[in-house]
């Protein structure tokens, strides 16, 4: 299985909630999102579920993978990709899907890049930041291992997407 790791993309610097779950992305953070997600599509991933943070602007990034991945039915919501939890929770429910060829993971910094390190060193200890909407896949060779296979920035995917009309 393939794991995907996705930043979301530049967001306000406080939400007029004051709570940071609700802070949105930026007018540039929304349009960078959505050259990422056309830019993943033409790479034709061969994701076939989506999981994001709930946070606003990890789902607003998300949402449009979602379309240009034509995954609607397969995209869900899990706390577990919430910025101060254990990556081993997300791990497990990574492990539950194994019928899965891939799965794109919509979450924050730094609980994806403690997670990466995670998996490319097996433990904790290693953090490997990822910038804002920028995308990391990772080959799993088993729970919590795995090879780094891409890092795709952003500026790489909208270029990607541009090349393709």
């Amino acid at each position: 299985m393939e794991l995907w790791l996705l930043r979301h993309a530049a967001a306000e610097d406080r939400a007029a909630s004051g709570r940071d779950a609700d802070r949105e992305l930026t007018a540039d953070g929304a349009k960078r999102a959505k050259a990422v997600a056309r830019g993943l599509a033409v790479l034709d991933p061969g994701i076939d579920l989506v999981i994001t943070s709930p946070y606003r602007r990890a789902r607003q990034t998300a949402e449009p993978v979602v379309e240009a991945l034509g995954l609607e039915k397969s995209f869900r919501e899990s706390a577990a990709l919430e910025p101060d939890h254990d990556p081993e929770e997300i791990l497990a429910e990574v492990a539950a899907q194994e019928k899965r060829d891939g799965i794109l993971l919509v979450g924050h910094q730094p609980h994806l890049g403690i997670l990466l390190g995670h998996l490319l060193a097996g433990g904790r200890g290693l953090e490997i930041p990822l910038k804002k909407a920028s995308i990391a896949r990772v080959e799993l060779a088993g729970r919590g291992r795995g090879q780094l296979r891409a890092l795709l920035p952003a500026p790489l995917l909208e270029l990607i997407a541009r090349s393709r009309g």
